[in-house]
């Protein structure tokens, strides 16, 4: 008979629960086969020293299930169809990956690097835990039992009307609780802004050159046909974006990504500009906002154009994406739009996450921990800034001190690709920025990396760098 190996907690309780969740274990992991047959309810129930009624209560349970069958006279056994559980085939992995292929790092984003230096993730491991577990534990208190209905489809009056005080505040946004519409990140902000321009006739996009490719395909899908605008020291080139034929375009003024450059004042006027002139929108995403280092951060661009500006914000980058907390401040007409986009597509976001996220904005929960975030992203920006210096000489950091990635430009003539592959291999996950620039630009662009620093601590920022100068120093040698 086989040894099965069940361990059971007496102090937990549910004996039968954890025997059952063993036997599963066991099956799933390939320690007991199809058709392995199992002790009698007695002999196991002596064995567990538990009662026998315990063991005929797992059992039936998993014969329910299907991962065992009884047959009178041929006792217990594990069902021909309770097979072990194996790795996804490839294909299945590469059908739904959680991020587009060109935004996965080699070999996917499993933890296998030792140095994760992948753009674009924030500490997850700073997630302050305690604290959001207080505010959900309070807004559970507090909550009418009304609350746990369906929702308000733009969102819980509290949230809303702690964001456009917080916004009002931090951002120097033109935020009313009722233009405000809770969504599920900016990606589904952006989604529904899109589908709803396109739904009107306004089917080009423009887009800054370069931009993160992991939206294009969601702005391919939503049935967007994207231009090009370059962007420059001065963030995007608003003379550029008057020659094409769009009148809505989706910009990351706060801090551009990749490149890191801040929407200059004169293109900030002209962008206005231009939106009045073509009756256009401006999608903002607001991305990084709440890490400047070297100054307080510029306002948004909603604060000056409330009426032209849909302003896109999420707190993934802040606490966790995992979270898939966000909003868009939008004028009056398309936030009522959002609002039935919510109510005839999912009928809202959880309703518990929204007022826990309301509670800690306003017991000042999510400053304090911005406070405490921007001091670690602050330093680790400034060593890996330092150890580029030393360890991978004639590379060139863009952008200003913000954020939680570095746009590094290349030697001249460095093959990026293979920089990126011989990093891999010594164990450092980096991003290429080839894939960012647009169709004729994408070949003359200046070879470069993008470099997150958010999930590594100092020392070992400077260990990824002197390992990323070892693998620039043999692409250049060949």
């Amino acid at each position: 008979m086989t040894d099965l190996h069940l361990p059971i907690d007496r102090a937990a309780g549910r004996l039968a629960a954890q025997i059952a969740a063993g036997f599963r274990a066991a099956i799933r992991s390939g320690r007991l086969t199809a058709g392995t047959r199992l002790p009698s309810s007695r002999d196991l129930a002596r064995d567990m020293d538990v009662s026998r009624g315990v063991v005929v209560t797992a059992y039936e349970q998993l014969i329910a299930e299907g991962f065992l069958l009884a047959r009178r006279g041929d006792g217990t056994r594990v069902a021909p169809l309770a097979r072990p559980d194996a790795p996804p085939p490839a294909a299945r992995q590469q059908a739904w990956p959680a991020e587009p292929a060109a935004e996965t790092p080699p070999g996917g984003p499993d933890g296998a690097f030792a140095y994760d230096m992948w753009p674009s993730q924030p500490d997850l491991a700073a997630f302050p835990r305690e604290r959001w577990a207080a505010a959900v534990r309070a807004s559970l208190r507090a909550l009418p039992n009304e609350e746990l209905g369906y929702p308000d489809p733009g969102g819980v009056p509290a949230l809303r009307a702690e964001l456009a005080g917080y916004l009002g505040r931090v951002r120097a946004a033109n935020a009313d609780p009722d233009q405000i519409v809770i969504m599920n990140g900016v990606a589904h902000g952006l989604s529904a802004v899109v589908r709803m321009l396109v739904g009107d006739g306004h089917r080009e996009l423009a887009v800054e050159d370069p931009t993160s490719n992991r939206q294009l395909p969601m702005l391919d899908a939503a049935g967007a046909r994207l231009a090009r605008v370059p962007v420059d020291a001065e963030g995007v080139d608003v003379a550029a974006l008057a020659r094409t034929e769009a009148r809505a375009i989706l910009v990351t003024p706060a801090h551009q990504y990749p490149t890191g450059v801040v929407l200059s004042p004169g293109r900030r006027a002209a962008l206005i500009a231009w939106a009045r002139d073509v009756d256009g929108l401006i999608i903002e995403d607001d991305y990084d906002a709440e890490f400047r280092y070297d100054r307080e951060p510029v306002g948004c661009l909603q604060g000056i154009d409330p009426d032209r500006v849909v302003l896109l914000g999420s707190v993934s980058k802040a606490l966790a994406p995992a979270l898939r907390l966000g909003w868009a401040v939008a004028p009056p007409k398309p936030a009522d739009r959002l609002r039935t986009h919510r109510a005839h597509n999912d009928l809202g976001a959880p309703v518990l996450e929204q007022h826990a996220l309301a509670a800690f904005i306003s017991t000042g929960g999510y400053d304090r921990h911005l406070r405490t975030m921007r001091r670690q992203y602050r330093a680790r920006r400034d060593v890996l800034v330092e150890a580029l210096a030393e360890h991978v000489p004639g590379v060139r950091v863009h952008g200003v001190s913000a954020g939680i990635h570095l746009y590094v430009e290349l030697p001249p003539g460095t093959d990026e690709a293979a920089v990126v592959a011989a990093a891999a291999r010594l164990g450092v996950s980096v991003g290429g920025a080839a894939g960012m620039w647009g169709p004729g630009r994408d070949g003359t662009a200046p070879p470069a990396l993008v470099l997150g620093y958010g999930r590594l601590g100092e020392s070992r920022l400077a260990q990824a760098a002197e390992l990323l100068g070892r693998a620039i120093a043999r692409e250049a040698r060949g």
